[in-house]
């Protein structure tokens, strides 16, 4: 636990046709070559496509498009076992000098690594798409609310610790991540943590050691799984990850693994009898239902509805009513619900009262709770603490890639060959959206869960633009629906 901060119950102590780019090799260099037209009616349908392009008029007005050069092996793996350490947290289980500061050591020299590395690539400290340039002013803001605050040591102690690392890995990260392997090879250290985890939790049920408020299980360790509330939320976010790479690979045996591995966690987020973690994962299958049935959307809701009545009548006796006290707070026999709902009208009244710079990051807790207790509410949470501004900035920062995948998934929806940015795209949605609603009930906003999240989102966009020569620019719905109708209008003439 941090020194001088208070213990809390939940804290985690231009184109008209733009060419199609592809990938060669020539004496083992790189080069990239347009892939000539093979005819003339090709042509002529790059001129009919004028009418109904593939992509929003609006990205003519874009800077060109950069493609990833190879390049940060040596960063990449350090970012690697950073993530690695960072999810094992072997200091919690094995104290130590070495051991308490070697996610420190690694991250030092992972960045002695990527400075030089960046330059050299890229010629700039980093790429700057909209989210990186949404954090750098989300973290000018936590700076500026430091001497500003009520307690500006406790400011500073919450800016100087996780967050800060946060911010740094992130921009490590996008930059780093320059093929699908590297992005893969990340999404499968959290899979791999999330089985770890959810066997955890139901053995430790299955011995009778559910020892949170005497019928929950509790998470591992101290830090960002110590509490059964944040497990719960980090398994709601990997549950769509499985389910997309379920649907994306072809081998049965995959299939099987990723299918079992998505109800394996599912089952231990019943177990933590999390109700935020309830309401996240319930949105978050309930859009991939929406999104990957969509030629059989009755059949999948049924599906997906089955999934959730067997969950419930598997899971333990009081479950249904931990659920229903999320409406009925008297039916809470520990009576959390009570007072998370008392913090939440005190967050929501100090964010009224100080709507410009906040109270300070890290200052709820001491200063203004009602018993030094977190917000349990990330957007309450940075509103009091950082201010209105902030919190516009936070929401998105979150929101952003939320509508750039789905970008992606509306050009990638039916192409065979680009099926497994269809999938991904869609998944990392509904983790990002499960996320959102978990984070209600949780004070999150600067630990490592939506970091993480954004950046495989930020990744995943920069891989596709990378591959496909297409700058991925969000549609307004008025453009949208002209380029729809213009696209039925071409498909009619032709059958016609």
């Amino acid at each position: 636990m941090q020194r001088g901060r208070p213990q809390t119950d939940y804290e985690p102590v231009t184109r008209s046709r733009r060419p199609r780019l592809l990938e060669s090799e020539d004496a083992g260099r790189e080069v990239w070559t347009v892939k000539a037209k093979s005819s003339t009616s090709e042509a002529d349908n790059s001129d009919a496509d004028t009418s109904a392009p593939d992509e929003p008029q609006s990205s003519r007005k874009k800077a060109p498009l950069t493609f990833l050069k190879r390049g940060h092996t040596l960063t990449y793996a350090g970012l690697f076992l950073f993530t690695v350490v960072l999810y094992a947290r072997p200091a919690e289980f094995y104290p130590s000098p070495l051991t308490q500061s070697l996610a420190f050591i690694i991250a030092v020299a992972t960045l002695i690594v990527f400075v030089p590395t960046q330059f050299s690539l890229e010629g700039t400290l980093t790429a700057r798409p909209r989210e990186v340039n949404l954090l750098l002013l989300f973290c000018l803001a936590g700076l500026i609310s430091i001497p500003l605050a009520t307690g500006p040591a406790y400011a500073w102690a919450a800016f100087s610790d996780t967050f800060i690392r946060c911010v740094v890995i992130f921009i490590v990260m996008i930059n780093a991540v320059r093929t699908e392997a590297r992005l893969k090879g990340l999404l499968l250290i959290a899979l791999v943590v999330g089985i770890w985890l959810s066997v955890g939790a139901i053995n430790d049920y299955r011995l009778g050691l559910a020892t949170v408020e005497d019928y929950r299980v509790g998470g591992r360790g101290t830090g960002i799984f110590g509490n059964p509330n944040d497990m719960a939320l980090f398994l709601v976010t990997i549950v769509p990850v499985a389910i997309a790479l379920f649907f994306g690979t072809r081998g049965p045996i995959r299939k099987i693994l990723y299918a079992a591995c998505a109800l394996l966690m599912m089952a231990a987020i019943v177990l933590t009898y999390s109700r935020g973690g309830f309401l996240g994962l319930l949105v978050a299958l309930g859009f991939l239902a929406w999104k990957l049935g969509r030629r059989h959307r009755l059949s999948i809701g049924l599906c997906t509805l089955l999934i959730f009545v067997l969950l419930i009548a598997l899971a333990p006796g009081n479950y249904t009513m931990r659920l229903l006290s999320i409406f009925v707070p008297s039916l809470d026999p520990v009576g959390s619900s009570s007072s998370r709902k008392a913090e939440l009208l005190r967050s929501i009244q100090v964010a009224v009262n100080n709507p410009v710079f906040g109270v300070g990051m890290g200052n709820y807790a001491p200063f203004m709770s009602v018993r030094e207790h977190v917000t349990h509410n990330t957007y309450t949470e940075v509103a009091a603490e950082m201010g209105m501004a902030a919190l516009c900035l936070y929401v998105m920062f979150v929101v952003t890639p939320l509508r750039r995948l789905g970008q992606v998934a509306r050009e990638t929806f039916g192409a065979r060959e680009n099926s497994r940015y269809y999938y991904l795209a869609v998944g990392l949605q509904a983790s990002l959206l499960g996320y959102m609603v978990s984070s209600f009930f949780a004070s999150v906003a600067y630990l490592w869960y939506v970091y993480y999240l954004v950046a495989y989102a930020v990744c995943l966009r920069r891989l596709y633009e990378s591959e496909t020569g297409r700058m991925v620019v969000v549609e307004k719905k008025r453009e949208r629906k002209q380029r729809e109708g213009r696209r039925s209008a071409l498909l009619e003439s032709e059958s016609a």
